[in-house]
Formats: structure tokens, C-alpha cells, sequence
């Protein structure tokens, strides 16, 4: 595929104003992956997938509310206009920090084991909590974003729920909500079972209930053959199953979802600029100044990105020859290599021929993107570049190399 704009924005000027690698986001299409969701009376975001405080901004003034996972992500949440009530702190444990902030900000928890709850009724006085409960299954595209099942180590195992709830009492810890996220990628047969499993655990919880959230999970299209989810139906499906989750407990509930990925990963571009054009055997390389610094879930888990070819000289047309072509990284690390499978095994992609200096689009990578980016070789840190309504905002500058270095300090040992 060759392209030459991102949102209407030329991949040249962007690449000419901000550098490479750069991340690029599309504000309008995260608008309209939450317009996908409004059947759902709540739309809690799952900030890890995305932690930008433009982007946090741009949903908060949508209607869209926040989970956090750290200190640091309830701080990105209160920089980005949240309110301590518009934020759900979720974890399988307490760091000391991150209870402290929530007992001080009275912020919701919701409690992934049976000591979360013993703790936070010991910092927090008449507080209340959200439930996440294991099922007992799971789903996901790698065995690394099954978040269901016995392997798993997030939530409350779905028996030892009325053990948790003896636990609540004994605290004075009001349980208010249930949450079951079992993975990525959800499809309808394994939402069908979360949807029963979330009924048999409200029967337990009873009177206090007054919150359902389906978790996340939803897929997002990677590769051609991919299916998109049918977002009505999903909606359809979790509103019934909240309608009789509210008969069964005997009052109409709050259903929440708690989308990540969905509403951001479409939205984002890697842009990178090929280095090197090399021959090692059959294989051909293209070599890119970003890598599994800028850019893990290839690395990690064998992910499949889309990608483009955007010429450096306009005026150079598609001549319609493609070649297989190995795309990797600057790092010395055999699995700095954006083409790969899960296992590490190498693959090619068949791309248009391309030069040095032209730039190769890594595609659908708004989510888990920068979020998961590091220093690793001292390489700093891209910036962050929106697009809304034909116009761009630089939302996070370049890291300097002094940038790096901030913190640290030459210690005279001896």
C-alpha cells in the first residue's frame, strides 16, 4: 500500500515538521469508535492502551469516564480534567502509593484480590468497592492477553466470591459493582458466558449491587481477514443481559464498558523513515530509525501491524511492483523486527519498492503503542502529534537527550 496523508495531513510535512519516528493520532476516527458505544449508559475508558492527556481530554469532554491501573495514571487523569468520582482505580494489588491516593481522593476501587479489599477497608472508613472476577475462563489472540482462566492472575476467583464478600463485611466495605474482562479480541460465544457468569455472581453480591461493567476485550481489525465486531449487537447483548441482571437483583442497575484498545488503536500511525536497504540472502530489509523502543507488540507478542510505503519525493508514482521485505529496527537484538509472528518466528510483507529516506506507515497502532515504548539503548522518547478536523497539535514534544539523563546523578564511589 502507498499513501501520502494521514487524516488529510501529508505524511511529508508531518515528517518535515515533527521528525521520525512520530506518532500520529486521528481524533475524528476515536470520535467514532465512541460513538459505536453510546448504547451503553457508561463508557469507562482503559487508559493503559492510550495515556496521552490530549486524547484523555478529548474523550472526558465526550462523556467518556476513566480506569486507572497506577498512581500515575489517576495523576494523568486529574492533569486531563477528571474528577476523582469520574475515575475507577483497577489492580490485582496495592502498591503503597497508589492506596494512599485513593483513600485521600476517595477515588472507586475496583479490587482484583480478596487482600485488596481487607486493605482498603483498613485505609478507608465506610468505603465501597467494584469486584473483578475471574470466571474461571478466559480469551485472547496470545496466551499473553488472556486475562481469564486458571493461568490468569487478575481478579477473584469465581468461587472464592462469597469468601471475598465475608472479607467486605468484616471491613465495612460495601461491595457496589461487578467487572469480568477474560482478554482481548471477545467474541460473542465467550461474551454470552461472561454475560451468565456476571448474573450467578450478582445473586451472590445481592442488595448492594447497583454496578455491572462488561470490561473490555473488544476486537480491532489488524489483518485483512480479521472480522469486525457488530458493535450494535454487542451493545444489544450486554443491555439485555443488565435488564436481567436488574430483575434478578430487583433494581435497574448502571452497565458500564470499558473499552482500551477499541477506541484508540485505529486511530494511530508510527510513522518511521527507512535507513537501510539491504540483501542477506533471499531476504530484503528494510531498516527503519524506529524499533521495539518505539513500537513492542511485535516484539512481544508477534503482533501483526499493517503498513504503508509514503514517498519522500511526492511527484514518485506506485508502479504497482511489490517485494516480500523483512521491516526491522535500529537495535542490536535479533527481535527487533516488526514482522515476526508470535515465537519470534520472521515473516515477510509484501510492500512497494521503496528507498532510502521514503517513509514506512506502521498502521492501527494507537493502542499499546507509546504507552509501551521505552528507553532501552537510551533512544528517547517520539512525540505525539494529533490530528482534528484538518488541523495538527504537537500533543507531546520530542524527548532530548538531556531528557534522559534528568534524575540521574554521577555518584564519586572511590
Amino acid at each position: 500500500m502507498i499513501t501520502s496523508e494521514i487524516a488529510g495531513v501529508g505524511v511529508l510535512s508531518l515528517a518535515e515538521r515533527y521528525g521520525t519516528p512520530l506518532y500520529v493520532y486521528d481524533a475524528g476516527m476515536i470520535a467514532r469508535r465512541i460513538d459505536d458505544l453510546k448504547g451503553f449508559p457508561t463508557i469507562r475508558y482503559a487508559q493503559k492502551a492510550n495515556s496521552n492527556l490530549t486524547l484523555l481530554s478529548f474523550m472526558r469532554k465526550r462523556g467518556v469516564k476513566v480506569d486507572a491501573v497506577s498512581i500515575g495514571e489517576i495523576h494523568r487523569a486529574l492533569k486531563a480534567g477528571y474528577t476523582p468520582k469520574d475515575i475507577v482505580y483497577t489492580a490485582d494489588v496495592f502498591d503503597h502509593p497508589a492506596l494512599e491516593m485513593v483513600a485521600k481522593l476517595r477515588v472507586r476501587v475496583n479490587c482484583g484480590s480478596p487482600d485488596m479489599i481487607a486493605q482498603y477497608g483498613q485505609a478507608v472508613e465506610g468505603g465501597e468497592v467494584t469486584l473483578r472476577i475471574n470466571p474461571g475462563f478466559g480469551h485472547g489472540h496470545t496466551q499473553k492477553t488472556n486475562t481469564g482462566g486458571e493461568q490468569s492472575k487478575h481478579g477473584i476467583w469465581h468461587e472464592e466470591l462469597p469468601a471475598a464478600l465475608d472479607i467486605a463485611r468484616e471491613h465495612g466495605v460495601t461491595v457496589s459493582g461487578l467487572h469480568m474482562h477474560i482478554g482481548s479480541g471477545t467474541d460473542f460465544d465467550h461474551l454470552a458466558k461472561v454475560c451468565d457468569a456476571m448474573a450467578r455472581a450478582a445473586d451472590l453480591v445481592g442488595d448492594s449491587l447497583r454496578i455491572v461493567s462488561a470490561g473490555g476485550g473488544l476486537p480491532v481489525k489488524y489483518r485483512p481477514e480479521d472480522k469486525s465486531i457488530d458493535t450494535a449487537v454487542y451493545v444489544d447483548m450486554w443491555r439485555k443481559a443488565g435488564d436481567v441482571i436488574s430483575s434478578r437483583v430487583g433494581r435497574k442497575l448502571d452497565l458500564e464498558v470499558e473499552p482500551g484498545r477499541y477506541l484508540v488503536a485505529e486511530s494511530g500511525t508510527l510513522v518511521t523513515e527507512i535507513r537501510a536497504i539491504k540483501k542477506m540472502g533471499a531476504n530484503t530489509f528494510y531498516l527503519v530509525n524506529a524499533g521495539f523502543m518505539t513500537l513492542a507488540r511485535a516484539a512481544m507478542y508477534g503482533a501483526y501491524h499493517p503498513m504503508a510505503i509514503s514517498y519522500a519525493e511526492p511527484e514518485r508514482g506506485d508502479d504497482g511492483y511489490r517485494i516480500p521485505v523483512v521491516v526491522g529496527g535500529p537495535l542490536c537484538e535479533s527481535g527487533d523486527i516488526f514482522t515476526q509472528r508470535d515465537g519470534g518466528f520472521v515473516e515477510t510483507r509484501s510492500l512497494p519498492r521503496a528507498s532510502v529516506g521514503d517513509f514506512l506507515l506502521i498502521q492501527v497502532a494507537g493502542a499499546y503503542g507509546f504507552t509501551m515504548a521505552s528507553n532501552y539503548n537510551s533512544f528517547p522518547f517520539p512525540p505525539e502529534v494529533v490530528i482534528h478536523n484538518g488541523h495538527t497539535y504537537l500533543a507531546r514534544e520530542r524527548q532530548t537527550v538531556e531528557d534522559l539523563t534528568r534524575g540521574e546523578r554521577v555518584v564519586a564511589l572511590g
